[in-house]
């Protein structure tokens, strides 16, 4: 997924924005909190030569020759002048033998290091790993939330779900258990005994497949009820306040609202349902779930993609409450 063309916080200097055109950064930065013109920024004027100098003839003693050629070797001092705009021991072809981090001489070319330059040094304004590959997303000035995370809140959400249902569809599976138990139970004697006919076996109960049907009902409407409201009002649930990461559109950082939590939700509740066609909603959820390895930069589910969502990781100093305050437009790419 390549980032659109716009106006983006500039990874390498968060106090300016620049234009992305969707492969490299153009222009000069402005202020972060200067609103940005329409468009990409005018061309920058090429720069204006200057022409060095003329030199003035320097004077000689009678029988004399002018200083017009090297000598010593062409060495400064000795019958020679430096190029123009060098110092004393500055010849042609001259460079730094090294520079402190993030320097670089005025009007050097894209990509320019000095001679002796420390490990992993760049010039100033480069960030990491430029070029190459743009910098890591921040939506909003957030960190993107990593996949460990969110498996982690997925699974306490999970866990307070199933406490849910042990105590609202406990009966309902209890029964489910007695319909089927003679009908399984003669099953397993048989494979136990080496008896592979299936005559004479118990008929399961009348009422199996309809408490089935219940059973699955009840649990998507739990999940839904536990769900939707948390993550319409503040982008997150109990298992994602533990981990301290929440959704927010990719539009701008404020809550989803009912109709994004209920969308985004449908895509990993509803198959729930499913659960009764030979598993088919169980496999439909683990696509979901593991969708976000696979999708780059902004690491969405397919529920994301849904509703145009993304996690982000929370601050510490907001983690107990989600700040809504507006952020300035145009966030990194």
């Amino acid at each position: 997924m390549s980032v659109q063309p716009g106006w983006y916080v500039d990874p390498a200097d968060p106090e300016t924005r620049r234009y992305w055109d969707g492969e490299g950064w153009l222009g000069a930065p402005i202020p972060v909190d200067a609103t940005p013109p329409d468009g990409p920024p005018p061309p920058e004027p090429p720069p204006v030569p200057v022409a060095p100098p003329a030199l003035e003839p320097a004077a000689t003693a009678p029988g004399r020759p002018p200083h017009s050629a090297p000598s010593h070797g062409g060495q400064p001092g000795h019958g020679t002048h430096p190029p123009y705009g060098a110092q004393p021991g500055q010849g042609p072809g001259w460079a730094p033998q090294a520079g402190p981090p993030g320097w670089s001489p005025q009007g050097a070319p894209p990509g320019w290091s000095p001679q002796g330059a420390p490990p992993g040094w760049s010039p100033q304004g480069v960030p990491p790993g430029w070029p190459g590959r743009p910098p890591e997303p921040r939506p909003h000035g957030l960190r993107l939330a990593g996949y460990g995370r969110r498996f982690a809140a997925r699974l306490i959400d999970f866990t307070i779900v199933f406490a849910l249902n042990a105590l609202v569809n406990g009966w309902f599976v209890w029964r489910l258990i007695e319909e089927m138990l003679p009908y399984w139970r003669e099953v397993i004697r048989r494979a136990f005994a080496g008896d592979t006919s299936t005559d004479d076996l118990p008929q399961i109960g009348e009422q199996a497949g309809l408490l089935q049907v219940v059973i699955l009902l009840i649990a998507t409407a739990l999940w839904l009820a536990y769900e939707v409201p948390a993550m319409a009002s503040h982008g997150q649930t109990f298992g994602k306040r533990v981990m301290r990461i929440r959704a927010v559109p990719l539009a701008a950082d404020q809550p989803l609202g009912f109709a994004r939590a209920f969308g985004r939700w449908t895509t990993m509740g509803l198959p729930t349902l499913l659960w009764y066609c030979a598993g088919l909603g169980l496999v439909l959820q683990l696509v979901d779930a593991l969708s976000p390895l696979f999708d780059h930069p902004l690491r969405q589910a397919l529920h994301d993609k849904r509703v145009q969502t993304v996690v982000v990781e929370v601050p510490a100093s907001t983690a107990s409450a989600p700040s809504n305050d507006e952020q300035p437009p145009g966030d990194t790419p």
